[in-house]
Order: C-alpha cells, then structure tokens, then sequence
C-alpha cells in the first residue's frame, strides 16, 4: 500500500476551482445525495472548506470529518484506505472528489474500508471528464429540464498531475470498472448521476450489503 501525503496547503481550497460556480453547484448534489439518504449519522472523507460538513451539521446531522491532511483540522487524521473507526460507525459515508487523490490499485482497499464503516450508504464522487453536450431550459408553466450527453476520454492516458492519479471515464479507468470493483467489495449501486450543470462530475450512490 502506497504511503500518501497531503498534496495541497489548505490556501489551496480558498482560490481557482473552490471559488468558481461549478464547485457550488457540485457542493450542492453533494447535499442532495445525502438529504436523500437521510442519516443521522455521517462520516465525511476531505470535508475541505466544510461547506457540505457545515450545512448538515445546522441540520442536525451528526458528522465526524476525517483527513490525511492535519492542517485542514479534521475530527481525525487518517487516510482513505485505513479508516480508524469500528464496523458500521456511520449511516453515511461521503468521500467526494477523494479517491482520485490515491492510486487506483489502492481504490479497492479503499472502497472496503468504506463499505466497512457505514450502516446503510456510501456516497462518491469523482472527476468524469469527457465531450459534453448539454441543456437546460425552463418553459413557462413547465418543471425546468435538463439534457446531458457526454463522451468521455476513453482514449487519453491519464497521467499524475501532482493530485489526481487516475479520472473517471479515461483508458482504463472505465465507469463499468469501478462499478465492479466497488461490488466486489459488497457494496451495491443504488444511483449513478451526471447533471447538465455539473457536468464534470459523476455522482454514486452505493447500498451497504
């Protein structure tokens, strides 16, 4: 098992992506996925700015933060792929924008410790970068509507940029695969969601089993 660091200072989360309104909107799926879930009880994975970890929290949800990084001040200090809490802690589990951050051959130990430490739900996100056809349009005395088709970059190689290791979609980092080795570990999809404005990510709901 790879060894990982902290790749970026906190100062990071406070300019570029973090500021701009594609990252709103993702904190805001993010929220959506687990208001539908509805836990009591939920274990955020790289809570960086707290956005998500702060909203809930004034909703009453019990969240514990966990990160490799100190300086972000989470509830605990660990990594993805060994997680420092007892079977079945959390009703949630949210690692967003997270397992890109660790080799991909290191993914299914990581995707095990969150099957281990959740009761009833795992949610993930991740970079699903791709060719993006989209719409949206509101029509009066209509609900809004939305279209979204996308080719990802199944023919680029991806290679480390100093954060990410792997992204979704890219050669041999298909969809289907990580769907499978997510099941292998006993957890099952429960959704799969892209929206039209959010493209950029891909969004998965996993049943504990």
């Amino acid at each position: 098992m790879h060894k990982y660091l902290p790749q970026v200072p906190a100062s990071h989360y406070a300019k570029g992506s973090y500021r701009d309104k594609e990252r709103w909107v993702s904190y805001w799926h993010q929220l959506h996925m687990v208001r539908e879930a509805a836990p009591a009880s939920l274990l955020e994975i790289g809570p960086g700015e707290r956005v998500v970890t702060d909203i809930l929290r004034k909703e009453g949800v019990a969240i514990t933060t966990a990160d490799i990084a100190p300086e972000m001040n989470p509830d605990v200090v660990c990594s993805v792929t060994a997680l420092p809490f007892p079977d079945k802690s959390f009703d949630v589990v949210l690692a967003a924008e997270v397992l890109e951050h660790i080799r991909y051959e290191d993914v299914p130990q990581a995707l095990s410790e969150l099957h281990r430490v959740a009761r009833m739900h795992v949610i993930v996100s991740l970079p699903h970068p791709g060719y993006v056809f989209s719409l949206i349009a509101k029509v009066p005395l209509l609900s809004r509507f939305s279209f979204l088709f996308k080719i990802p970059f199944f023919w680029k190689e991806h290679r480390f940029n100093g954060e990410h290791y792997w992204e979704l979609g890219k050669r041999g980092y298909s969809l289907r695969a990580f769907i499978h080795q997510a099941e292998k570990t006993g957890l099952a999809l429960r959704q799969s969601r892209s929206y039209a404005d959010d493209p950029a990510h891909r969004f998965l709901l996993f049943g504990v089993v």
